[in-house]
């Protein structure tokens, strides 16, 4: 991760770090089964109308996610220095692997 004084200035340059961050096909499936839960979520707490669902959101996208990072990747999240960036890179990553933009093992 860079210093605080290097500095990622843009979302695009940011996720290019991202994907490099993100290599192992394990650690790729787990964000995206994570950002998928969090979307299910998210519909869910507005058609029942019940905060529950929403409560669990940061549970089912973190877990996964540092589950895959902790250890697939054994790398630290980009979430800590990166909070927002992040969290869209998540979202980038997700679509891309869905429409097949991205693979699920980019190690090939």
């Amino acid at each position: 991760m860079k210093e605080a004084s290097e500095r990622i200035p843009n979302l695009k340059e940011f996720y290019q770090f991202y994907l490099s961050e993100h290599l192992h096909p394990v650690s790729r499936t787990l964000h995206f089964i994570g950002t998928f839960g969090v979307i299910v979520l998210l519909i869910l707490s507005f058609y029942f109308m019940d905060w529950r669902f929403f409560v669990t959101i940061p549970f089912c996208g973190y877990g996964f996610a540092w589950i895959g990072h902790f250890f697939f990747e054994k790398n630290k999240p980009a979430t800590f220095q990166y909070p927002l960036w992040s969290l869209c890179s998540d979202f980038i990553l997700f679509w891309h692997l869905l429409i097949g933009k991205q693979k699920f093992d980019s190690r090939k």
